[in-house]
């Protein structure tokens, strides 16, 4: 029988209890996301748990997007979509409104000491900084600056160009065994300095918005910082309540 969480709230109901524990056993690389979970009857006897129960649990993470079900073969992890990183909740879209993900080109990768707010976010003060440039329809769309610790992505800076595509997520997991789970995102507005004023080609100056992100590793250990840099004229807020 597998070990109870010793950190599970016993005031839970059973099918909760049974949630965190595979979330916690999902979070210590228990199981990649090619990697068949358990059965629901081996849960069950491990757990001396109902199958019923173990079904709620099971049931639980699926609805939360960390687990899928793939008909005749089983429970998976279920793999990012990767699609969506910083635009899940930002949509990029072209001119004439279609969705669509911005291009990326390299700028630099250094590794370097952190400044203080993102040491203090990732917890390290040795990282490397990627500068990168996002454009729609070839066009300057957002200037980002990441951070991510040396320690979890070594030799990230030496990667050829041609094997990083434009989105990094997939870089990470495929590389470095790093599957971010969740991300906070702050936005505000700012004025653009002189390096974000000529890589989007606005003046120095110009109202810009701005995207923090701090990403999180599924152990919640924060794994990249990054800021987006764009033109505040092409930033469009909606929101749909109820």
């Amino acid at each position: 029988m597998t070990a109870p969480n010793p950190q599970s709230d016993t005031r839970l109901p059973a099918y909760l209890r049974l949630r965190d524990d595979i979330a916690r056993r999902i979070a210590a690389g228990e199981w990649g996301p090619d990697d068949l979970l358990p059965s629901e009857n081996k849960l069950s006897a491990q757990h001396a748990l109902s199958v019923g129960t173990v079904r709620k649990a099971i049931q639980q993470l699926v609805d939360e997007g960390l687990l899928e079900r793939r008909q005749g073969s089983g429970t998976f992890l279920r793999k990012p979509a990767f699609d969506a990183t910083l635009f899940r909740f930002f949509q990029a879209r072209e001119a004439d409104g279609a969705p669509s993900i911005p291009s990326s080109r390299l700028i630099s990768r250094t590794r370097v000491t952190a400044p203080t707010a993102v040491g203090a976010a990732l917890g390290t003060e040795d990282v490397i900084r990627i500068e990168r440039l996002r454009c729609l329809s070839e066009q300057p769309f957002l200037a980002e600056t990441l951070y991510i610790p040396a320690a979890r992505f070594p030799g990230f800076e030496a990667i050829p160009e041609s094997e990083i595509g434009p989105l990094l997520y997939p870089v990470y997991l495929d590389r470095f065994g790093v599957f971010v789970a969740r991300a906070e995102d702050e936005v505000r507005f700012g004025t653009a300095d002189a390096a974000t004023a000529r890589r989007l080609g606005i003046a120095e100056g110009a109202p810009v918005a701005l995207i923090e992100r701090l990403a999180f590793a599924m152990s919640g250990e924060p794994v990249e910082w990054r800021i987006a840099c764009g033109p505040a004229d092409r930033f469009r807020y909606r929101s749909r309540i109820g």
